[in-house]
């Protein structure tokens, strides 16, 4: 009986359907519509105003119990987002979360039981390397999520774009996808080696986090 209710109240999402179709296709999806302007504003200006009361720190390379910061590595600065102790656009953005974590759970079957996310700013000058979100140690990460918060005079020629490397018929590609405000990008964490190009003006912004599985 209650298999039967949750069929029927199973509503399909046409944009997380595209995401879906995105991974499969291609283990990546770009979108540019999955917050709203009004959103976007709020999480920058979220951002902002704790980058400017210092709660930000150094990010650091490794799992929490190996981490190292190196500059030479990476660049940005972070802070941590505790879903428990969130603003009015915080909690938006969990609940935007929440509802991508149940679709994909219930069509998918994934199993997603946990996530984390940060802020992240990039100073002009700073970059992350090629990496893989995944650790030695730790495989849990299953999707890795991106949502960009620059403002909207950003432009291309600020660099900070992300790269994705992927193989096709033998031959290595790069993807360059620019860090426009709202877009959001997401990724199969264990697959797609990736990086942050040097930012060359202004300053980077995003919230940053990963999807993870028992």
């Amino acid at each position: 009986m209650n298999e039967l209710f949750d069929q029927l109240e199973f509503v399909e999402n046409p944009l997380y359907e595209r995401i879906i179709d995105d991974l499969l296709e291609q283990q990546f999806s770009v979108i540019d519509s999955f917050f709203s302007n009004d959103e976007v504003m709020a999480l920058r200006a979220s951002l902002l105003q704790k980058y400017e009361e210092d709660k930000f720190k150094k990010a650091a390379i490794g799992s929490k119990f190996e981490e190292q910061i190196v500059r030479s590595i990476r660049g940005d600065f972070v802070l941590w987002m505790d879903e428990k102790n969130t603003n009015t656009a915080e909690q938006l953005f969990f609940n935007k979360i929440n509802s991508l974590v149940t679709y994909l759970n219930k069509t998918c079957f994934l199993g997603i039981l946990t996530k984390e996310f940060h802020y992240a700013l990039y100073p002009k000058g700073t970059f992350y390397k090629r990496h893989l979100d995944t650790f030695q140690n730790d495989d849990r990460r299953k999707l890795s999520f991106v949502c960009y918060l620059n403002d909207e005079h950003w432009k291309n020629e600020n660099g900070g774009e992300l790269a994705i490397y992927k193989e096709k018929n033998g031959v290595e590609q790069e993807i360059s996808l620019y860090p426009l405000p709202g877009r959001v990008v997401i990724f199969e964490s264990q697959v797609l080696e990736h990086e942050v190009k040097p930012v060359l003006a202004s300053e980077r912004m995003s919230i940053t986090g990963w999807l993870k599985t028992r």
